[in-house]
């Protein structure tokens, strides 16, 4: 693999990590225990770096996809990994990596089944998802009599969770339809028992759920943009430490006379001489091409410098007149939550969707 030597770094904090985990842990009753969700690169930052730093004080890990928990594997991680979305192609990879599944259609619990009585497995552990509202993935609770006869006198799983997904836990004017789906969640639980003499952990609350619906918290908690930081609530944010931060550098400074155009299809043209300077980030590294043309701004040396013109694939341009700086200073993207959702908002989408989009070829730097 070749060193990565970007000059463009996403700073990764994990002391900022662990008391993330600490605050929302203090939210938990005792017997609630802690999932945090690392798909998706560890939401843009590194999921390897952030599992690593806290494996020895959660109880599981989820990601989206099976080459996400591999990669755990490979990189040593033994804590129980949940497969949030695996597909049917690519159980067998589950099983050889021991990582658990979460099955939600009958094609999945199928063939997930199958793969274990031809592979001899006992009471190997398995997590059934229900819909109760988020019309994505899951069973109904009219497939309950199926799942009992296809399990009645199966012994190469257990039934390791029932989970479901709240749709709106951070929308307060949503407060009745996730009361709803916790009360959905409450009647499948009952009838699963009523069905199969037993109830498995439960678990129903992603970050927003577990801030404003302690009802609902169960045997298990599933943390996600929480633990990076961001609660999809002001307030929340604010008793949160920032996690990640997207820095770059200088590489050229420009004299601009009036009337010269910067950057392609001359969307900027400059009213009066002007400095800027060419920094080493674009779209290609994950900012959106409406952040430019003045939209927003970054830091250099503590001082505001707007983007000027479109923003390039791998490099973008700001105002930097007012500002005393040479090739080589810092710039900062963002080094908080508030810039990061700043920079969503004039993005037109959430901050879940601009960490994610960090490029992998943006350099990953660990702060411990």
């Amino acid at each position: 693999m070749i060193n990565n030597n970007h000059v463009t770094t996403l700073e990764i904090d994990l002391k900022a990590v662990e008391f993330n985990l600490n605050y929302f842990k203090s939210k938990l009753k005792d017997t609630t225990d802690i999932m945090v969700v690392v798909k998706a690169f560890g939401y843009g930052s590194d999921a390897i770096e952030i599992a690593k730093s806290i494996e020895q004080h959660v109880s599981y890990f989820a990601v989206a996809y099976a080459m996400e928990g591999i990669a755990l594997r490979n990189a040593g991680i033994k804590t129980s990994i949940l497969v949030l979305h695996p597909q049917a192609d690519n159980l067998e990879s589950l099983i050889v990596n021991d990582l658990e599944p979460s099955l939600y259609n009958k094609h999945v619990f199928s063939s997930f089944l199958k793969l274990t009585r031809e592979n001899k497995l006992k009471n190997y552990p398995i997590h059934l998802k229900f819909n109760t509202g988020l019309n994505r993935l899951g069973f109904s609770i009219n497939d309950l009599p199926y799942l009992h006869k296809e399990l009645e006198l199966n012994q190469t799983i257990f039934i390791q969770s029932l989970f479901s997904h709240l749709a709106a836990s951070e929308d307060k004017n949503e407060i009745e339809f996730t009361k709803n789906q916790i009360e959905k969640f409450n009647n499948i639980t009952t009838q699963f028992k009523l069905i199969f003499g037993f109830v498995p952990t439960r678990h129903l609350c992603n970050t927003s759920g577990i801030i404003n619906y302690p009802e609902a918290h169960f045997d298990l908690v599933r943390l996600g943009i929480g633990v990076y930081g961001f609660a999809n609530d002001v307030s929340e944010t604010n008793n949160l430490k920032n996690v990640i931060s997207l820095k770059t550098v200088i590489t050229q400074i420009h004299e601009i006379e009036p009337g010269e155009s910067v950057g392609y299809n001359r969307s900027f043209s400059a009213s009066n001489k002007m400095k800027t300077a060419t920094v080493a980030i674009g779209h290609a590294d994950g900012l959106s091409r409406r952040l430019g043309n003045g939209k927003v701004c970054v830091k250099i040396n503590n001082q505001r410098a707007p983007i000027v013109g479109n923003i390039c694939m791998d490099m973008m341009m700001v105002d930097i007149t007012n500002i005393n700086c040479k090739p080589g200073d810092d710039v900062i993207i963002f080094d908080n939550q508030q810039s990061v959702e700043f920079l969503a908002k004039q993005s037109d989408t959430i901050s879940y969707e601009l960490l994610t989009a960090i490029s992998q070829r943006v350099r990953r730097v660990v702060i411990s």
